[in-house]
Order: structure tokens, then C-alpha cells, then sequence
């Protein structure tokens, strides 16, 4: 039963024409599917209405292929013929009497045009936002009224694949509404330049013009980045009043949020839960329209606080809704302990950066949903009677064991500590990575609801005792160390000086409390977040600290889950020096010799202690053992022995968590071929699903 405290969730609420059944509005969010994969994008979304959301929106809508973003792969309404797939993402909506939201956009300068190879146009000329070289030229009138005329006719479109709302995106420098609006990109001295006035009004335009075309029966959403942190040459909060003022009652619905994408959905190392609310919380207090917000809510007592202080109308999630589609629907029938919180690890964003289907470390089912058939809530029922044995209770273990639990096997969990959660109960100790512990605790706490799932801490298991235990099946997640010889991208051999080093430390040394004093280099060879975290520990312990790395960047791989400018951000505000493109040559416990990658010149560091983050080894010993004694598996009863997780290949915690739900998934079930999943194949033939949409080209408005 639900708690009342939340029944104004639950309350509907009407957004021009269309009427929102509660007040949870999944946002739009890219996911790396879009128009290249447009079942699997359906499917997604169709999950999330099924799940209680009363609104699901598109990601980025291209509108024309002046605002062609490959590589990257979002929803595209070029022309009639891309109807049908936003048609098929429609009714799979509607069908859980959801809304479907269309974020229409032309990303002008900040867009690539690789694919269409037309030129791009911007309010001024300029060269591309993301380093391609070449640049955009400026609007002229005439392109301006070809730009209005294209938004209106991708409107229709969208009205006519069956959309609610249809937004106006002016958010995250990433359109041309929002463009016009920047001085640093708007330098024009006609009428849609100079004063904010001016500047205002192509917005207002598109606005009206969307309103004109669709408002009779879909409502018209303003999507609007209130700040942008960049001082005076973007978009700031004192403007941006100014702007919503002159706009108050215009769009049916405002979503509002702060500029750039990294200052949206920044990751909870740097942020936590609704840290927007100081730069939105105008806005609600300037129109009468229905206000949508974001802020990574998973708490029902922040959201509904959202609602009775006047913040917000609506709660607005995207990566909320990723870590648990069903978040609403568990609410609503009393089940809070149940949300599977999102941890604000930022993986769902790394899909779109990677031209790659969307993933995520809680929630091992998303971008599976149409390829693998996999429901977040549903699961096939055991085969068999058989009893499973999982060793390891890390975040590939506990994911094993609770979806093999849901299934109804009889599972015996051993972990070797006294705790649970191996890796992720010890990173979720380090500086920013608290929220992190959730990937345990959710399972932890599933796992607790089973009585058929039995664990035993504290249990080092040997391969003779796993072959006397009398599992049917045993799976090994046993997890994984890191290396401390220098092995990894940049050196296949020994670092001289660090394999009998005393003074070399690895991440698992500061996990397990073993800090080194002085002046300390963090080395870098991994590329993601353990080297930025160690070096902010040991400057908090007191260390003089330089992250050395033979990138030409700090942490690269974090660009794509947008830690990257707040990772360098923190640590100049903590006086840790970067140190780029050089390596280690040799270490002698004092000095530290390091090589310029290019020039190849050297120089020398006083250094007390190096900490290395560069590669990891299984912990597969018990898998090897037992692999050697396979003759005595039958008389054992062992039908199968798996090696999963980081004891397979160490990995991203979501890698770990994806292997365990996979071989849970997968036990006793018969092989589904050579390709364990389905693809897209496009093309002019009977058995294509997006054929039958292809009648909605025919369909006047």
C-alpha cells in the first residue's frame, strides 16, 4: 500500500491540451540507439512507461541534416520517412497510458555534419564547438525563416507519429534556440542581435510557430538552461530571469536545468541529489505553466518535498529512470526499499560518448530490454531443482545470487570477508564514491527477502571444499587485484624498481588503509576515475601529490561520463600537480625517473612513494584448481563451473554487475545461437516491424 506522504506524486496534472496522469516525467535522455536501432529504442521506452512514468520523451531529434550529429546516434525527423519509428516508440508508450515527448533540435555549430556534409550554419560564424575542422557559417534572414519552417514541419511529423508533447530545446549548447541567445555565439547586429531582447526572439518565434502548428492537440514543452557557468559569455542566471520573464506563459510546460551537459547530470562524486534546486527554483515563482526539473531524484521524500515547497510541478529524471524504469510504479504500491537507485556513475552517459547502446551498473537489463528480451523486473523461472554454489560477493556474486534467487534456485553465497560487496564496499570508501555503495546495498537487501538465497561471510573456500559442498552448479566471482610491477597500457614488462618496491602502493594498499606520507606520485595508466580519487585522498592525508599519467590528459576515459572538467577542476583546487605525457622510466625509492612520451627527454622527482593504478589480475586461482580437478567434478555432482566478473577480466563495476545477471539469466537455458541476441535489419521486406507504420506517411493533419 502507498504511503500517503506520497499520494500528491500520484496526482495528475494537465500540460496544455494533454493531461499527465502523476507527476513523474522521465526527461529526455540520449541512449545510443536512436534512429539506427529503433526497436531496441522502443522497447526502452516502453519499459519506462510500463514502469508508472506519465511522461517518456525521445532524446535529441535531429530535423534536418544541417543538424546532422554523426557519430553520434539520436532520433532523427529528416523527412516522412522517419516517421515510423518514432511511430513504433508511440504506441509502445501510449500502450501504458504513458504521454510521448519529441525533443526536437538543430544543433547548428555544436552539430558535425559528417554524414550529410552540409554546411553548418550558426547565429554568427564560427568554427565547430567539438574540434572537427571546419566551421559554420553564419545565418542569413532567409536561412533563419528556413529553420523556423524546418522545426514546424519536424512538429508535424511528430504530431502525426502520435507525440503529446513536442519540445522547443533551448538546453546544454547543444541548439540553435539556445545558441541565439549567447553572446559568445550571437554577434549579430540585426534583429536577432545584441540586446537580450533581440536575441530572445528566434526562441519566441519557434515557440509560436510550434504552438501554431501542434497546440490544438499536443503540448509544447520549452526545454531552457537557466545557467551556464561560463560568466558573461554564456547564458547566466541573472539573464535567464529575464528570459523566462519575457517567455513566462508562452510554452505549455517548462524543463529547466543548468548548461552544459557536464553541469546537467553531474556525476554524484561532484554533486548530490537536487543540487539544481538553487539555479531553477525561480522559475516556478515566474509562470503559471507546469514546471519539470531534474536533479538525479531517488528519494520520494525529496521528491514530494520538490512539489509542497513550490520547486518544481513535476519530477523530472533521466538517470533515475535508467537505474529503475519501475521507480514510480514502486513507490505507488508501497515499495521504497525495492527502487533500485541510481548511483550517479555516469556509465548511462558513457553509451551515447561511445556510439553505443545505453547501459547501466544498477540496472544490468537496460539497452537489453528488445535484443536479450530482458524485463528489470521480470525474470524466467529455475529449470531445474538444482542447487547453485556462488563463491564471491562482490557486485558480480551478489547479482548472480539475487536474480538466481528471483528465479527460485536454491543458492548458496560465500564470501571470503567478513562483508559484503567486495570492491564496490571498499571504493565506495574513498573520497566522492559514498553513493556508489548502493550497487551492494540494493542487492543486499533483495537478496535478505529470499529464503532461498543463504550467505556465508567470513568463508574462504577451498577447491576441495567446493567440490564437497554438492551444488549442482557453481559460478566463481572472486573478483580481482590490482597490479603493482607498472603492467599496463604504456609497458608490457616490469617498471625497474617497482615489482620488489616497498614504496610502491596500489589502489587496494589506500583501500585497506595503508597510506604513504610525503611527496607522492599517482601514476596513471588506467585512464578512469581510481588514480583522481587516490590522488584526492592522499592530498587529504596530507600528501604533497602529482598525477603523473602518459596520456595528454588527465583520466581521458572520463570525458565520457562527464567527470572530466570537475575532476580537473578538484584537483587544482586541492593543488595537485598534473604531470601529462610522461612515463616512468625507473624507480630507486627516492627518485622517480620519468620520460617525456614525445621529445623522449628526462628528467628526475623527488618521491617518497608511487602509487600505481595501471592494470588488474584475476583472482581466478580457485577457478584454475578446480579446472585441473574436472575428472572429479561428476562424482562431485558439479554440472557446470563458471568463472565470471573481474575473476574473468576485470572490468567497470558495471561490467561485473551485467555478468552476474547474465549468468543468472542464462543458467539451464537452452543456447540462443551464434549471436546472443537479436539486431535491426532494415530493408524493404514483409517481416520488418516498422513496416506497418508506414501508413502514417499517408496521414493528413
Amino acid at each position: 500500500m502507498r504511503d500517503p506522504r506520497y499520494d500528491l506524486l500520484f496526482e495528475p496534472l494537465k500540460i496544455g491540451p494533454v493531461t499527465a496522469k502523476n507527476r513523474f516525467f522521465q526527461v529526455p535522455h540520449c541512449n545510443g540507439m536512436g534512429h539506427a536501432m529503433p526497436l531496441a529504442h522502443a522497447a526502452m521506452r516502453e519499459v519506462k512507461a510500463e514502469g508508472g512514468w506519465a511522461v517518456v520523451s525521445t532524446e535529441e531529434c535531429e530535423i534536418h541534416p544541417s543538424g546532422d550529429l554523426t557519430p553520434y546516434v539520436e532520433a532523427r525527423l529528416w523527412d516522412d520517412r522517419d516517421i515510423p519509428a518514432l511511430a513504433l516508440m508511440c504506441d509502445k508508450v501510449h500502450a501504458h497510458g504513458a504521454l510521448a515527448a519529441l525533443e526536437l533540435t538543430h544543433n547548428g555549430p555544436t552539430a558535425s555534419n559528417l554524414y550529410s556534409r552540409e554546411v553548418l550554419i550558426a547565429p554568427s560564424a564560427q568554427p565547430t564547438k567539438y574540434g572537427y575542422p571546419h566551421q559554420a557559417r553564419a545565418m542569413t534572414l532567409h536561412d533563419i525563416r528556413e529553420y523556423r519552417r524546418w522545426h514546424r514541419e519536424a512538429a508535424l511529423r511528430g504530431k502525426r507519429a502520435g507525440m503529446d508533447i513536442i519540445y522547443v530545446y533551448a538546453a546544454h549548447d547543444l541548439s540553435l534556440a539556445m545558441h541565439f541567445l549567447q553572446r559568445r555565439r550571437n554577434q549579430r547586429s540585426d534583429d536577432y542581435g545584441g540586446p537580450l531582447e533581440n536575441r530572445v526572439r528566434l526562441l519566441r518565434e519557434v515557440l509560436q510557430d510550434t504552438k501554431d502548428a501542434v497546440g490544438d492537440r499536443c503540448a509544447v514543452a520549452l526545454r531552457f538552461a537557466v545557467e551556464e557557468g561560463l560568466g558573461p559569455g554564456g547564458v547566466e542566471l541573472a539573464e535567464a530571469k529575464d528570459i523566462v520573464g519575457m517567455l513566462a506563459e508562452l510554452p505549455d510546460l517548462w524543463d529547466v536545468n543548468l548548461a552544459a551537459w557536464y553541469n546537467d547530470s553531474v556525476p554524484s562524486r561532484f554533486a548530490a541529489e537536487g543540487a539544481q534546486e538553487p539555479f531553477i527554483a525561480f522559475v516556478k515563482k515566474t509562470t503559471a505553466k507546469p514546471v519539470v526539473g531534474v536533479g538525479r531524484f531517488t528519494s520520494p521524500d525529496t521528491m514530494v518535498s520538490q512539489l509542497r515547497r513550490g520547486v518544481l510541478d513535476l519530477i523530472g529524471c533521466a538517470r533515475p529512470s535508467i537505474a529503475d524504469p519501475f521507480l514510480p510504479r514502486k513507490i505507488e504500491q508501497g515499495r521504497v526499499d525495492d527502487i533500485r537507485e541510481c548511483i550517479g556513475c555516469n556509465v548511462c552517459v558513457s553509451g551515447d560518448m561511445t556510439i553505443s547502446p545505453i547501459r547501466c551498473t544498477q540496472n544490468p537489463s537496460m539497452g537489453e530490454e528488445w535484443r536479450k528480451s530482458w524485463h528489470p523486473e521480470h525474470i524466467a523461472p529455475k529449470r531445474t531443482a538444482a542447487r547453485v554454489l556462488v563463491v564471491g560477493g562482490g557486485p558480480a556474486g551478489l547479482e548472480a545470487a539475487r536474480a538466481l534467487g528471483q528465479r527460485g534456485y536454491d543458492v548458496s553465497l560465500a564470501e571470503a570477508r567478513k562483508e559484503l560487496g567486495g570492491r564496490v564496499t571498499r571504493e565506495a570508501r574513498l573520497p566522492g564514491l559514498a553513493e556508489w555503495a548502493r550497487v551492494r546495498d540494493w542487492r543486499v537487501g533483495q537478496i535478505h527477502k529470499l529464503a532461498n538465497v543463504s550467505v556465508y561471510l567470513d568463508s574462504m573456500l577451498s577447491a576441495q571444499d567446493v567440490l564437497d559442498f554438492g551444488a549442482e552448479h557453481v559460478v566463481l566471482a572472486t573478483g580481482c587485484h590490482w597490479r603493482r610491477d607498472g603492467h599496463g597500457r604504456s609497458h608490457g614488462f616490469d617498471i625497474p624498481g617497482f615489482a620488489d618496491g616497498a614504496r610502491i602502493h596500489t589502489p587496494d594498499d589506500l583501500m585497506d588503509g595503508r597510506i604513504p606520507e610525503g611527496r607522492v606520485v599517482v601514476y596513471d595508466d588506467d585512464g578512469y576515475y581510481h588514480a583522481s580519487v587516490a590522488a584526492e585522498l592522499l592530498r587529504l592525508r596530507g600528501c604533497e601529490v602529482i598525477h603523473l599519467t602518459p596520456e595528454d590528459s588527465l583520466a581521458p576515459w572520463t570525458l565520457n561520463t562527464l567527470d572530466y572538467r570537475h575532476v580537473r577542476k578538484r584537483m587544482a583546487e586541492l593543488g595537485i600537480e598534473a604531470l601529462v605525457s610522461h612515463d616512468i622510466v625507473g624507480y630507486d625509492g627516492s627518485t622517480l625517473t620519468v620520460e617525456d612520451v614525445w621529445t623522449h627527454q628526462r628528467r628526475e622527482l623527488a618521491c617518497d612513494a608511487v602509487v600505481t593504478a595501471t592494470a588488474r589480475l584475476p583472482d581466478d586461482a580457485l577457478y584454475q584448481s578446480l579446472l585441473q580437478r574436472e575428472a572429479e567434478w561428476a562424482d562431485a555432482g558439479i554440472r557446470t563451473l563458471r568463472c565470471i566478473g573481474d575473476a574473468e577480466a576485470p572490468g567497470l563495476i558495471a561490467h561485473a554487475v551485467y555478468a552476474g545477471h547474465r549468468y543468472a539469466r542464462e543458467l539451464e537455458e537452452p543456447a540462443s545461437g551464434e549471436v546472443p541476441f537479436k539486431r535491426h535489419f532494415h530493408g524493404d521486406n514483409a517481416a520488418d516491424p516498422l513496416r506497418k507504420y508506414g501508413n502514417r506517411l499517408q496521414n493528413t493533419d
